[in-house]
């Protein structure tokens, strides 16, 4: 067995080792020093938020055994993809395929907020009401189904090695739970380390119920993306304190925060226009927002 099917074979171990270690370590973060007092109780949201978490996994695994490593090896093994065409360096390439995967992200994500379809899927993950390291988890299974399959997609044409696409999935997980906890970090540290990586502070203005603070800061690892194409902002006009997350039209737990509401929200009303064109902000109480 060499490295890269050792790498297959012990992919799920690996990745359930870090997503535990990370997740206990925010949780303790969030409880040692919260940013914002929750709305909701936590044993509602986290229930309800990790059955999703479950759900899509299960679906994941049944659809698609070989997961995105699986790909990346079977686009080794056949020739499929840029790297494995030309020589580079190892540690050149590894870098270079995590720093594209991720810019790929960013533009997947820009795009669940542009096409009004997607979008429909997309505001499960912005309709918690609250905003901790769960959220971070929590998407419609199949914008998950969608998200594979771009990434499968990707893998093909980059052909990035296998290790590469495990330190990728790693870091978006990890970085995921990270960027979504709801933990204080001291400004100075945050000031700077947004320049290198998303922090809770940065990505949290997405969450907002304003549309051009949802519309703005899409990056979940790299921070570089936002500020390269215009869609950073540094901070929310309310304070992360008293700013409100969530979606303006929906408020009832029910839709926003059980398994049941959450799944069948993307089928739920209707949309108008390209949710990212809503960018400027009016006053709440002055507007009607189907997102």
């Amino acid at each position: 067995m060499n490295w890269d099917q050792w790498l297959l074979s012990h992919e799920l171990e690996i990745r359930l080792g870090f997503f535990f270690g990370i997740f206990a370590t925010m949780a303790a973060w969030e409880v040692l020093a919260p940013m914002r007092r929750s709305r909701l109780p936590r044993r509602l949201r986290w229930s309800n938020n990790l059955a999703l978490v479950a759900l899509n996994s299960l679906l994941l695994r049944l659809l698609f055994p070989a997961a995105a490593v699986g790909v990346a090896l079977i686009a080794r093994e056949q020739g499929w993809g840029w790297f494995n065409q030309v020589q580079a360096p190892w540690l050149l390439t590894m870098i270079v395929s995590v720093i594209i995967m991720d810019a790929v992200i960013y533009l997947q994500h820009v795009m669940f907020h542009a096409v009004p379809v997607l979008w429909r899927l997309h505001r499960v993950h912005h309709a918690d009401l609250d905003y901790d390291l769960t959220t971070g988890a929590r998407f419609h299974p199949l914008e998950i189904i969608l998200s594979m399959l771009i990434k499968f997609a990707t893998i093909i044409l980059l052909g990035p090695p296998v290790a590469a696409v495990l330190v990728f999935e790693v870091l978006l997980n990890a970085t995921a739970m990270f960027n979504h906890a709801n933990v204080k970090l001291p400004a100075g540290v945050d000031r700077v380390l947004r320049w290198f990586l998303v922090t809770p502070d940065m990505h949290r203005v997405h969450h907002s119920v304003e549309d051009d603070e949802a519309n703005s800061n899409f990056g979940f690892n790299l921070p570089w993306w936002d500020r390269l194409f215009g869609t950073y902002r540094d901070q929310p006009r309310a304070g992360h304190v008293h700013m409100r997350i969530g979606i303006h039209k929906y408020t009832n737990p029910k839709e926003t925060n059980w398994l049941d509401g959450m799944l069948i929200l993307p089928f739920k009303g209707k949309i108008s226009d390209y949710a990212i064109n809503r960018r400027r902000w009016q006053d709440s109480d002055e507007i009607e927002t189907d997102t």
